[in-house]
């Protein structure tokens, strides 16, 4: 899937204070994530943008997620992709096909399944801008790699601070790539069918599809 990016701030502050602001960072981070574990499971309803100036490419599709543990059910681009715990399953209905691969452990990639909560390793902090969205007060946090190698330059998470949900991530890449996801509805704890991260690759086969395992 695709990896989410954003614009790092020149660092104008003094020592002191930078460190006061991710301090400051850290703990609102510290709150989404508590906010985000007590959850038994998400569903997201997301818009997102992909736009590169210099390629002159603007791509916007919607799309949701629902997310219980490590298992999440994907519906992006007209494909679905499933992860039951051991095996991430892809399906391209337009192509007849479905993918059968291990948990990718690609350290520079964000999985939907930490969609949420990737934020927790490998970046510095820093406090951002305040939005007012519709009445909503929307808190930007700024995050850079530590891995100067990443091929992400900076992340900005906004962040509801009445909700402590994420509303939007805004990902920018070292080639200029900007990605933007925007949180339209999210629903939590709702009543999810038992068989919902099962995936029948009978079903496929007798449909006709193509399957690949890698």
């Amino acid at each position: 899937m695709k990896r989410l990016l954003i614009i790092a701030l020149a660092l104008t502050f003094s020592n002191g204070v930078f460190a006061q602001n991710s301090a400051k960072a850290k703990a609102l981070l510290d709150e989404v994530y508590d906010k985000v574990s007590s959850y038994d499971n998400i569903f997201i309803d997301f818009k997102f943008e992909l736009y590169n100036q210099e390629a002159n490419v603007r791509q916007e599709t919607r799309g949701d997620l629902t997310l219980k543990g490590d298992q999440y059910l994907l519906n992006y681009l007209g494909a679905q992709q499933l992860y039951d715990g051991k095996k991430v399953y892809t399906v391209v209905p337009e192509n007849e096909e479905v993918t059968i691969e291990d948990k990718s452990e690609d350290a520079g990639t964000v999985s939907p399944s930490k969609m949420l909560t990737f934020y927790r390793q490998g970046h510095n902090y820093a406090w951002d801008i305040l939005q007012n969205v519709q009445g909503r007060k929307i808190q930007y946090v700024k995050l850079t790699p530590i891995d100067s190698n990443s091929e992400v330059a900076s992340i900005l998470l906004g962040i509801d601070a009445e909700t402590k949900h994420i509303y939007k991530l805004i990902e920018t890449g070292q080639n200029g790539t900007k990605t933007t996801i925007t949180v339209n509805s999210l629903k939590t704890n709702q009543p999810l069918s038992s068989a919902l991260f099962n995936f029948d690759v009978e079903k496929y086969e007798e449909d006709g599809y193509y399957i690949i395992r890698n």
